[in-house]
């Protein structure tokens, strides 16, 4: 017997007995859930599933309960058959029932891993589906390709946001100004921003070696999944710095909107699309997540590549450091200098961290979810003394770990363990040796708070055991202190709790 066949013998054999352990509890979502949250902040859309009906059934429920607001998400409901012939009908049949039923400016459409799976032509069926029906108004018609097994909801959500600027931003005719060359990065491309040891007060600033003298009348804004009291949050500090801007998308209506008398089937809010179709010609693109730019190919870089619009790749603005390079920012971008009532919420997030110092320092941190976020998470508790004992997500990017290390490795003296692709499972096993204060992530791990019985923190999506998540504020100078207030104040309680005496003043 060859070497050749003996070797493919063992593995026949390892295959066989080697034990496999299916994901049990999933600490991620499912992409075309994230891409149906994307879809729901641009005006007049209608989100649509290419897939079977339970899949709609599932997303929307999900987004119900962490929102507390209606959401319509259509289906092309395929079955056995559709599996075996095809869903092109179906898909067709449920865009025109759509726009008799809704009358939408736009429907979104995300493919699942059913369609996926059977080779569905999406993009071809569009095609036809505008020629055949050519006579009627047909609306604006948007497609991704989002099956559950080739990502998280994030990448859902990115993938969204990327596949809506590619078929929707006009082309710019006029050769822009760039605020940095940078080879083999491409033109525009800004890669670095000021830090922390770099003048508040200096604008224009050096990229890269070259001075930027952008005064811009327009940025775009791609901030990534945050809850809509984020996206109102942003869309204040742009009016305060008199730079108008174009966030994409924008759900800080359509999920979270004020009381009706009558039930709107499409909700007012969202990002215009003659504001997606003009972003080509803004004079910046201002894009949030450190594991998202290292993918290389975000909805800016896109803009970037395309349009030659600079991009500031910038980190989450959670902390103080990453706080201050997004209003660095700003102020480079819009020729301002940064508002007063700014500069006071960050005053008051200094004193706060001294005065927190006490509860907070050594204490023990386990933080899991959504990639980027997790590494918002990890730069402000390496700030505030927190020893961060785990970093987990669902996600593989791979790369997780340098955007973790980026952010951790100038403060802690011990690294935390990273873990990609984790489910809760492992973040359980993982906590059993840990030893943690405290959890801080999504309400997916209150499970593993109440076996260990210490404090969770709940931040992000899902939130489906509190009230409130689509208000709760995460970025920011004062984003940033209501999560180190919440933080503070759930030690004293856990302190409280399990004192005998039950301390009154701590």
């Amino acid at each position: 017997m060859t070497n050749d066949k003996i070797m493919s013998k063992k593995l026949k054999i390892k295959q066989k007995t080697e034990a496999y352990v299916s994901t049990t509890n999933a600490c991620k979502l499912c992409k075309p859930l994230g891409a149906c949250i994307a879809f729901r902040g641009i005006e007049g859309t209608v989100p649509f599933l290419h897939g079977s009906q339970g899949c709609a059934t599932y997303m929307r429920r999900y987004i119900i309960s962490h929102f507390r607001e209606p959401i319509d998400i259509a289906s092309s409901s395929l079955s056995e058959k559709h599996a075996v012939y095809g869903g092109g009908p179906n898909l067709k049949k449920g865009i025109l029932n759509v726009m008799d039923k809704y009358g939408a400016k736009v429907v979104g459409i995300a493919t699942t891993c059913l369609t996926e799976t059977i080779g569905d032509d999406v993009t071809g069926f569009l095609k036809e589906f505008k020629e055949e029906f050519g006579d009627k108004e047909l609306p604006t018609l948007l497609n991704v390709s989002t099956p559950s097994y080739s990502g998280t909801h994030m990448e859902g959500f990115h993938a969204t946001v990327r596949a809506v600027i590619d078929q929707l931003v006009e082309p710019k005719t006029v050769e822009p100004t760039t605020a940095s060359q940078s080879p083999g990065v491409g033109a525009g491309l800004v890669t670095s921003v000021p830090t922390e040891s770099d003048s508040r007060e200096t604008s224009p600033y050096t990229i890269n070696n070259q001075q930027s003298t952008i005064n811009t009348s327009k940025v775009n804004l791609l901030p990534g999944l945050v809850s809509p009291a984020d996206i109102r949050y942003l869309k204040e500090v742009l009016d305060d710095f008199n730079c108008p801007g174009t966030i994409l998308p924008d759900i800080s209506e359509t999920l979270d909107g004020p009381a009706q008398m009558d039930y709107e089937k499409i909700p007012e809010g969202g990002t215009p699309i003659a504001a997606i179709q003009r972003m080509g010609r803004s004079d910046a693109t201002i894009e949030f997540g450190q594991v998202l730019q290292r993918s290389g190919n975000s909805g800016g870089q896109l803009l970037a590549k395309r349009s030659g619009v600079p991009l500031y790749a910038l980190g989450m603005p959670i902390g103080l450091r990453e706080c201050d390079r997004f209003f660095d920012t700003l102020e480079a971008v819009s020729g301002c200098a940064t508002p007063r009532k700014h500069e006071l919420e960050r005053g008051r997030l200094v004193d706060a961290y001294v005065d927190s110092h006490k509860y907070l320092f050594g204490k023990r941190v386990v933080v899991y979810g959504e990639e980027d976020l997790c590494v918002g998470l990890a730069a402000f508790l390496a700030e505030i003394g927190m020893k961060i004992v785990l970093c987990a997500s669902g996600g593989n990017s791979g790369h997780f770990q340098d955007a973790i290390n980026a952010v951790t490795s100038d403060i802690v003296t011990e690294p935390p363990i990273v873990k990609e692709g984790f489910d809760f499972y492992e973040i359980s096993e993982e906590i059993e040796s840990l030893d943690p204060d405290m959890l801080i992530g999504t309400s997916k791990g209150y499970s593993l708070t109440k076996k260990h019985q210490i404090p969770l923190i709940r931040v992000g999506f899902p939130i489906h055991d509190r009230f409130g998540g689509q208000r709760m504020l995460h970025l920011g100078y004062r984003g940033t202190q209501n999560l180190l207030d919440r933080i503070v104040n759930a030690i004293i309680e856990k302190k409280q709790t399990d004192s005998p005496v039950g301390y009154g003043y701590l």
